[in-house]
């Protein structure tokens, strides 16, 4: 198999938020997971545990969404405020988690954390039992820099300087748990929503500081995401458009009519059923893009000269990852383990995204710990990371670098390519095997002599090898310096089932 890639072949530049994780109330997600609490035994800082910080502190993600997710639908924000000893308990019946919740870790807990590692936070507001009116208070608490009620509340809960939350997702699924809502239907509501964000801004001709993502469709149901898609554009394009920047498709790589395949126990026609299942999302792209294009294309002229009209709006992945069919059965709910095929599928997904970084903005992994397609898991005091971690660890150079087209993407033999160049001239190449027990050799060619510096390998000695507190470093990438000559031509040998990203340099 042999691949050209040529740095003059450019797509988009990659921008962080492609990097994105998502995080919910959610089986032990949050409460056990990131958050143990100020009493805990297990090492943390203010709550949060001290493994899952310094791993994410590492892993750097770009954005972090909260609270939800279904659970978003039914979160009410100033029960999550305050003095915790204060606070209300509920009852959480999100997918099957059905336990007491305290809402120790609310909305400033949350942004702490933000802070803590970097992450731009995505909240999602409460579309379906919340008011307008409560929505639009959780924007203010959470951006108003002072002077105001809700201000000087944020500033009593200790942090008197706005937090500036731009990404802000009105409702989630819609289509589903969110309402069960037609697209007119959620576009009606959407209306008001928007319209009520504050722009924080000195004048209305000021670019607004808050980004409004509105719920695209289930991006499993083929019919109707085509459906969702094209009503929920004449829907908008009724009179004039409410604020809006992006819109969410959500796809899951479904496991699910399999009984005897399990996230630990699985042949080779399931490893492989599962790696083709991850590259629908390809289509679905392609095939929502051109849908909002089409749609962007039926907004009317507005009548007046000073009304902008309607130009853009960006694509938003904003939950992606495996979903095997015992998390299902689950306890705690929705909890998954994570084998090389995993990481296979989240590296493809990856690639995915980032070669259509012209078409989208943010994507969130769903989720960021203990749930599903986790790049974390705890097991008490054991933090854990899982192959996903160093899928991710291993795609950071990516961020801010400028996507290739590269053909072959996908070669009779089975191996994938993507690459990236940055500014100064540095390639990143990913080459995936998807094959479960087939090695693969790749001659990569290039327009001009290139060195190849710097080689990370994930791989293991069985495809269902994982990661657990008693071996938490059972799959682990591994990292080597190349020195060998510039060449306009390089031969590199891939283990079955496995990843390799090359760092490759001029002479």
């Amino acid at each position: 198999m042999a691949v050209t890639i040529d740095p003059t072949k450019t797509i988009a530049t990659i921008r962080p938020a492609l990097h994105g994780q998502f995080i919910e109330y959610l089986g032990e997600c949050i409460d056990g997971g990131i958050w143990v609490g100020p009493g805990s035994d297990i090492p943390h800082t203010d709550g949060i545990r001290q493994g899952v910080l310094d791993a994410l502190n590492e892993l750097e993600p770009p954005v972090l969404r909260w609270p939800g997710g279904c659970y978003a639908d039914t979160y009410h924000w100033r029960d999550g405020i305050g003095p915790r000893d204060q606070r209300p308990t509920t009852f959480n019946e999100n997918f099957g988690t059905y336990e007491l919740d305290d809402h120790a870790f609310g909305t400033d807990e949350y942004l702490r954390l933000c802070e803590a590692i970097g992450a731009q936070p995505w909240i999602n507001v409460n579309m379906m039992t919340g008011t307008v009116a409560e929505a639009r208070d959780w924007m203010e608490y959470c951006n108003r820099s002072s002077g105001t009620e809700l201000a000087d509340l944020r500033a009593a809960h200790g942090h008197p300087a706005p937090y500036g939350v731009q990404l802000w997702g009105i409702g989630n699924e819609p289509w589903g748990g969110g309402g069960t809502m037609t697209a007119p239907g959620y576009v009606a509501a959407y209306r008001a929503f928007a319209s009520a964000m504050p722009r924080f801004t000195g004048s209305v001709f000021e670019t607004p500081q808050t980004y409004a993502i509105a719920s695209g469709p289930d991006g499993n149901k083929p019919r109707e995401r085509v459906a969702w898609t094209r009503d929920f554009f004449r829907a908008l394009n009724e009179y004039r458009q409410p604020p809006i920047h992006g819109y969410d498709l959500h796809f899951y790589n479904w496991n699910i009519d399999h009984e005897a395949d399990t996230p630990t126990d699985f042949d080779e026609a399931g490893w492989d059923r599962v790696i083709a299942g991850c590259l629908e999302l390809e289509d679905v792209i392609v095939e929502q893009w051109d849908l909002i294009q089409e749609g962007l294309a039926g907004v009317p002229q507005p009548e007046s000269t000073l009304e902008p009209r309607l130009e853009s709006i960006d694509l938003v992945v904003g939950e992606w990852g495996n979903w095997h069919r015992d998390a299902f059965f689950a306890r705690p709910a929705l909890s998954q383990q994570v084998t090389m095929r995993d990481a296979i599928t989240t590296a493809l997904t990856l690639d995915i995204l980032q070669r259509h970084a012209d078409k989208i903005s943010i994507a969130c992994n769903a989720q960021t710990v203990n749930v599903l397609n986790s790049v974390i898991l705890t097991d008490g005091d054991a933090t854990i990371r899982t192959p996903n971690f160093d899928v991710f660890m291993m795609y950071k150079a990516h961020r801010g670098a400028t996507a290739l087209a590269v053909e072959p993407v996908d070669a009779a033999s089975g191996a994938h390519v993507f690459a990236s160049v940055a500014e100064d001239g540095t390639m990143l190449v990913n080459l995936t095997n998807p094959s479960m027990t087939t090695a693969a050799d790749v001659v990569l060619e290039f327009p001009s002599p290139m060195r190849l510096d710097r080689r990370q390998t994930l791989a293991a000695d069985s495809p269902t090898a994982h990661n657990t507190a008693a071996a938490p470093d059972a799959v682990r990438r591994v990292a080597e310096a190349l020195s060998g000559e510039a060449s306009p031509s390089h031969t590199v040998h891939l283990p079955a089932g496995s990843i390799t990203v090359l760092r490759i340099g001029q002479p």
